[in-house]
């Protein structure tokens, strides 16, 4: 297990190169980040010439790509480069912004992961029941409803609510505008319920839409397995059902729901860009989307490769997790 760990991060490495020759690629393609502001007013050529000097913007393209990367491993992520945002560095505003989205995304991802295991898992089991078509029911509906619709509706009721919190002189409690600042005082209790209200609405964005597609990855893995050969032969040797379904079924039914959620946690890292907007936190999705509006290069650069990144890792834990779950999986 050791060996498989270290040949896959020795494997991410080249793949890591080519994720970021790419995305240096992509990012170039974006446009000039000094286009505008030399449309602004007359500019002379030694301004222009000495802006682009200081951007590295005036280097030939594999230059900059070497000169960008050998940086970036040595924890320089560069600084912002359009004039009126110049200096200001990648790395501090990035890691700020990730810090939002992760408390945002991990209660969410988590909650979506266990509650849509628990529905598939009883919607495999009892087929065709009330309960299953409940749960395929609402699974649709999540689906094909955006999720920008699913964030303002939420919204909207909790304004609702806060509105009838006040009409009964409770004070408002859910938060619209983004996470809990460091402002936060008073006793524990006052602090939990002031978090609770900022947390509540966007993560049950996220779950609802999570759930869906978990619930019914899980439903389908489990009814193949129900189906599978050893878990009939189990039950016809007397095992209960309840054994056959949790020690037979169930934990070979995983596997494909860790592989998708595995990808999810990876990618949800990158920010949750609709439910940030929505709600207004300055995590990775506003992050970026400022970035691009911008033409900010190196802030796009860092956004990709930390995305990157966390895709690897999780992929790795997915692997891991499979040798666990399937002793017919061997990683050696």
């Amino acid at each position: 297990m050791f060996r498989y760990i270290i040949r896959r991060l020795l494997i991410s490495i080249p793949l890591l190169i080519v994720a970021s020759f790419l995305c240096f690629g992509l990012t170039t393609a974006m446009g000039d980040p000094l286009a505008e502001w030399k449309l602004q007013k007359p500019r002379s050529e030694a301004e222009i010439a000495l802006a682009y000097e200081r951007t590295g913007y005036n280097q030939p393209f594999l230059d900059r790509y070497v000169d960008w990367a050998g940086d970036f491993v040595t924890g320089d992520w560069g600084e912002t480069v359009v004039p009126g945002n110049a200096g200001k560095p990648v790395k501090e505003e990035l890691l700020k912004a990730f810090g939002v989205t992760l408390r945002l995304i991990v209660a969410a991802e988590l909650i979506a992961l266990l509650l849509g295991m628990a529905v598939g898992v009883i919607g495999a089991v009892r087929q065709y029941s009330l309960f299953d078509y409940t749960a395929t029911g609402i699974a649709f509906v999540m689906f094909s409803m955006p999720l920008f619709c699913v964030a303002l509706i939420i919204k909207a009721g909790g304004i609702e609510f806060n509105n009838w919190l006040e009409s009964i002189g409770a004070g408002r409690w859910l938060t619209m505008a983004g996470p809990p600042g460091e402002g936060f005082s008073g006793s524990l209790g006052q602090q939990i319920y002031q978090y609770t209200g900022a947390y509540i609405l966007p993560t049950i964005c996220l779950v609802m839409i999570q759930f869906a597609l978990y619930s019914r990855f899980q439903r389908a893995s489990m009814l193949e397995t129900l189906n599978a050969d050893y878990v009939r032969t189990a039950q016809a040797k007397g095992v209960s059902q309840g054994r056959a379904i949790f020690k037979h079924a169930f934990r070979n039914a995983l596997i494909p729901i860790i592989t998708v959620s595995s990808l999810n946690f990876g990618a949800a890292f990158g920010g949750a860009v609709i439910t940030e907007t929505v709600f207004g936190w300055s995590g990775m999705g506003k992050f970026l989307v400022d970035a691009v509006t911008k033409l900010e290069p190196y802030q796009v650069l860092g956004f990709m490769m930390l995305t990157a990144v966390f895709i690897i890792v999780f992929n790795l834990i997915a692997d891991v997790l499979y040798a666990f779950l399937d002793p017919r999986i061997r990683l050696d």
